[in-house]
């Protein structure tokens, strides 16, 4: 099954979140970095809601799972 790409932008718009380019910088540079530790679905900047796609993204592979790594990729650097 093929996965459709998503952009950064579009999955911001899913989490209820700006998604314009430069609040998307504003709103990793507030929240990471988030240590390695800490699972991306459960890092404090995030509702229930947000966690649980993000949980359900990372664990079923989903259509999500490609920019959803991006996202925590970038809110892991410093």
């Amino acid at each position: 099954m093929e996965h459709p790409d998503h952009p950064f932008t579009e999955l911001f718009e899913q989490l209820g979140l700006a998604s314009d380019p430069e609040a998307i910088r504003r709103f990793i540079e507030r929240n990471g970095p988030i240590p390695e530790e800490i699972p991306l679905p459960d890092a404090p900047c995030w509702n229930e809601g947000q966690a649980e796609f993000l949980r359900e993204a990372i664990e079923e592979d989903a259509d999500w799972a490609e920019v959803v790594d991006h996202l925590n990729a970038s809110l892991r650097k410093r």
